[in-house]
């Protein structure tokens, strides 16, 4: 493959770091699903574990007008505010693939299993904080059970709803501006909820638009497609770490699905809870974003199977 001049080269650093920047947005609230057994990857990929390389839309990415990149950005600590109520979260993983268009605009490529994966986050107080006390007989009833730390224990999951979106380059770059949209449900899990209580849906969902609230630290490493270090390497790695990140406009729908008489519980849990709640009354906090992409240091040189490559080499560093 032939070498890029001195120039080219530090022009296609730039650009691959303004799409990078995109994905500082730390992921999002700490609440999730286990995910799938994942593979182990070699060296600067070992992040990458459910970059979708195998999608159709990144395989046919031609590395001239479309341009494939892998995207994971985590986060170990922060908050989420839902009404009146406060969940502290544990580990977050968002994971997608990104195909970079010529017009400056980037479609999200989502995993099979969904962008984002993390810790289920314990709801404090448990079903009493959630709905009780209450004046209506039936909740009271059940109230009166909780006793038992099993009954009463509830983890709240947040699942994706469909493939993020809404892109905007500059804003990853800068502070206090939305970076990427990501729709979401949460799953509320305890024995007497169900296993169909959500607040938000798919046709509904609590849409996320985290923004960055101070400049991440930028760092960049180049490496071979096994993932070994290598200044010559055909691959490249963004990482933007440290960064707080904050979203404190979206609306939260109400409950719905929750326990047997299912308009009973949802309302128990509405009105505890403060749900629906308007936006402006609602928050997520990152307290640290690690975010890392990888793409090919020079896409332009192996048109028309940039995306091919770009699989190839994952591939290639799977352990």
């Amino acid at each position: 493959m032939p070498r890029l001049s001195t120039r080219t080269r530090i022009s296609t650093r730039t650009r691959i770091s303004a799409v990078a920047a995109l994905t500082a947005l730390g992921t999002l609230a700490s609440l999730g699903g286990a995910s799938a057994a994942e593979p182990a990857l070699n060296g600067q990929w070992a992040p990458f574990t459910r970059c979708p390389v195998d999608a159709p839309a990144m395989l046919a990415a031609d590395g001239s007008d479309r341009t494939p990149q892998c995207v994971v950005s985590t986060s170990a600590t922060g908050s989420i505010k839902l009404g009146k109520t406060t969940v502290v979260t544990g580990r977050t993983n968002l994971q997608f693939g990104v195909v970079q268009n010529a017009d400056g605009t980037g479609t999200v490529v989502a995993p099979p299993s969904g962008a984002l994966v993390a810790d289920s986050a314990t709801v404090p107080g448990g079903l009493l904080g959630l709905m009780c006390p209450s004046d209506i007989p039936v909740i009271t009833g059940i109230c009166q059970t909780l006793s038992d730390a099993k009954l009463n224990k509830i983890t709240a999951t947040m699942e994706s709803v469909g493939a993020p979106y809404a892109f905007d380059q500059t804003a990853g770059v800068l502070k206090d501006m939305p970076i990427i949209a990501l729709p979401v449900r949460i799953h509320l899990q305890n024995p007497l909820l169900g296993d169909h209580c959500y607040i938000g849906s798919a046709s509904a969902p609590i849409v996320l638009r985290p923004k960055n609230l101070d400049y991440p630290a930028f760092g960049m490493t180049f490496f071979k497609g096994d993932g070994t270090v290598d200044e010559a390497g055909e691959m490249s790695r963004i990482d933007l770490t440290g960064a707080p990140q904050n979203d404190n406009g979206f609306a939260v729908p109400g409950a719905s699905g929750c326990g047997l008489n299912v308009g009973l519980i949802n309302a128990a849990v509405n009105a505890k809870t403060g749900l629906p709640s308007a936006a402006g009354n609602n928050s997520l906090t990152l307290n640290n974003a690690q975010t890392f992409l990888a793409g090919l240091t020079a896409p332009g040189t192996v048109v028309p199977d940039a995306g091919k490559v770009l699989a190839r080499d994952w591939h290639s560093a799977v352990r």
